[in-house]
């Protein structure tokens, strides 16, 4: 994995401009973490691309940008970030064309694929990717983002071209382009709904999962999209279901555990990783690779002292360790204290991987520090992310009320009371009046809400519960899943780390997407298939468990400690969010009775507090 950037500007020669190459290397250095390996250029009359690479596949041979040349003349050139993981199957065919490769890296046979195919060879392509190629022939700049979009890229239109990178800051680092947020960026980052395409920042873009953008001298950007989730008769019965759900799991774990570098699995004990963690351990043990290594994060004292609540009914620590001795991984708990989670310079860390406040609090911090302490053994960790929204495990797929709202099913449910905008206890708790009414939230998230709705593919004749969850199940895959997609790439690759996620392979999201509701829930209860489909390679503590979110600290010196630093910047008359708050809920809030209402307020105003103080953002609402 890696980071990439780059300008294109058709009204003046990039080679001979001595402003270039500077913003190029100011742009590229906010890509550091991203590629901790090596740093490439390449700058020609009218296009200059960056990269920062993390050394996966071919260590030698795979530096960037990379470039093809003919009679000696450069045919196009490409910075790239991701796996692809059909790359082999692709360069045997790419060969048998008459093409001749100098490395074994997987980004050459991604270019020697764009100059066979032209922009539809983004349809053959099986990975995580988000990537550039310059068409020196034509002088055109083509973006392309993966099916499920795992990897981010953005852009940002200039009067003569255009700037792009793998996180906003890139784009930020420019000259050209503005720290600005208005309040249609900030109702997006607290509606807790990722649009498709929203960068959050004004006059940034985000380049829509399976879709590519094409740029051209004194053309609008041409957006195209390669892939969408379809809706097919699904025709197969259970067991010919469980079997072909199986099937590709075997084939998707096989590919992703291809690496030149040390890989390991995240264990929660939870079905999803539990589950990848066994078929690699199966994979690995097969191919005479020894024991997977695994990793769970855990806080102190919380095995022993956890408390169920209405997200989690079970500490994470028991069935992790179950499924570790089952298939005898080389597992290590990541253990943190609430000092450790309440580290300023941590804390700051994440705020700077997210390129904005509003995440999961103490998850955000927590999951850093997991992905810190894996860097030091593994570069490459699979993850069990992506199954909730591929099989329905969420507690509101099950859930009517939820269900039939008029809305998004997280939110229905009050997720968004816990991580979004809720104006009684979300986030956006601590705000004034006068910036909600900017905000207006309510009407936000009705608006993605109807956009979301009329994308829906869908079956003809279908009805009833039946078409409603199909609906519910493209919301999450289209709108959820991307928040934590996007989450889980900034902590890791802010730490240098890849983290692959077998669940969001096309393959199996389209095969899923298209299975009754009946039958995923066939044997009562959430994730049915994927239970099924993997019982055999799982203990049945581990395979029964009920679903249990990612684990948030329950040490009331936490929200202690938030409390103690919300106070100090209350009193901080020169705190840029202070003139964004509402004084009466402030002092609600740092009521030693007020417990943990305001945890996740307080996280996100500390958090926006640092963003418009440390971040140069200007706030216009």
């Amino acid at each position: 994995m890696c980071g990439i950037t780059g300008w294109i500007a058709y009204d003046r020669d990039l080679t001979a401009d001595p402003t270039a190459r500077p913003a190029l290397e100011a742009m590229t250095r906010t890509m550091a973490l991203r590629g901790p390996d090596a740093e490439g250029a390449w700058v020609d009359t009218h296009a200059a691309l960056g990269h920062r690479r993390l050394a996966v596949i071919d260590i030698v041979g795979g530096r960037q940008p990379m470039l093809v040349q003919r009679d000696g003349r450069t045919q196009a050139v490409i910075t790239y970030s991701g796996e692809v993981y059909n790359y082999r199957e692709l360069r045997s065919e790419l060969a048998s064309r008459g093409h001749t490769f100098r490395t074994s890296s997987d980004t050459e046979v991604v270019l020697h694929a764009y100059l066979e195919w032209g922009e539809s060879f983004a349809e053959r392509l099986n990975g995580m990717y988000a990537f550039a190629v310059w068409d020196a022939r034509t002088e055109e700049l083509l973006l392309v983002r993966d099916r499920m979009g795992i990897k981010p890229l953005y852009y940002a239109p200039t009067p003569d071209g255009v700037v792009f990178g793998s996180e906003q800051k890139a784009l930020l680092a420019h000259p050209g382009v503005r720290s600005v947020v208005d309040a249609e960026g900030l109702a997006e980052v607290l509606a807790f709904v990722k649009t498709p395409g929203h960068a959050v920042y004004k006059g940034l873009h985000e380049v829509r999962p399976g879709h590519t953008v094409r740029f051209r001298r004194g053309a609008s950007p041409a957006v195209r999209r390669y892939w969408a989730l379809e809706s097919h008769e699904h025709t197969d019965d259970t067991a010919t279901t469980v079997a072909h759900v199986r099937e590709l799991l075997d084939d998707i774990v096989a590919r992703q555990l291809i690496a030149d570098v040390p890989l390991c699995t995240l264990l929660s004990g939870g079905l999803d990783s539990s589950a990848i963690t066994a078929l690699a351990a199966k994979g690995l043990g097969e191919a005479g690779h020894g024991p997977v290594r695994s990793f769970s994060v855990d806080f102190t004292g919380q095995t022993e002292n956890f408390v169920p609540d209405d997200l989690r009914s079970t500490p994470d620590g028991p069935y992790a360790h179950a499924l570790a001795e089952h298939v005898r991984s080389d597992h290590r708990d990541i253990v943190l204290d609430t000092a450790t989670l309440m580290d300023r310079g941590h804390r700051r860390a994440v705020l700077t991987a997210r390129d904005m406040p509003l995440g999961f609090g103490d998850g955000d911090t927590s999951l850093y520090l997991l992905f810190k302490a894996i860097r030091e053994q593994s570069t490459v960790a699979l993850s069990g992310e992506s199954a909730d929204e591929v099989f329905g495990g969420y507690k509101w797929f099950h859930d009517p009320a939820s269900v039939n709202a008029d809305t998004f099913p997280w939110i229905a449910a009050g997720v968004a009371n816990t991580f979004g905008g809720d104006r009684s206890n979300g986030h956006a708790s601590l705000l004034g009046k006068d910036v909600l009414d900017a905000l207006d939230l309510p009407g936000y998230t009705d608006a993605r809400y109807r956009e979301a709705l009329a994308e829906v593919p869908r079956l003809p004749g279908e009805t009833g519960h039946q078409a409603r969850m199909r609906e519910v199940s493209y919301l999450h895959l289209t709108r959820f899943v991307q928040i934590l997609l996007d989450r889980k790439d900034r902590a890791s690759m802010a730490n240098g780390l890849e983290v692959r996620v077998p669940f969001c392979d096309h393959r199996l999201v389209s095969y899923v997407f298209n299975t009754p509701w009946a039958m995923k829930t066939f044997d009562g209860r959430e994730k049915s298939l994927l239970r099924a489909a993997t019982r055999d390679v799982l203990p049945d503590i581990v395979a029964d468990r009920v679903k249990s979110p990612y684990p948030s600290t329950q040490d009331p010196r936490y929200a202690e400690a938030l409390r103690t630093e919300l106070h100090q910047l209350t009193a901080d008359k020169n705190a840029p969010v202070r003139e964004l708050l509402d004084e009466r809920s402030l002092a609600t809030a740092l009521s030693p009775d007020s417990g943990d209402r305001y945890r996740g307020a307080t996280e996100f105003v500390l958090g926006l507090d640092s963003w418009l103080r440390d971040g140069g953002t200007e706030l216009k609402l």
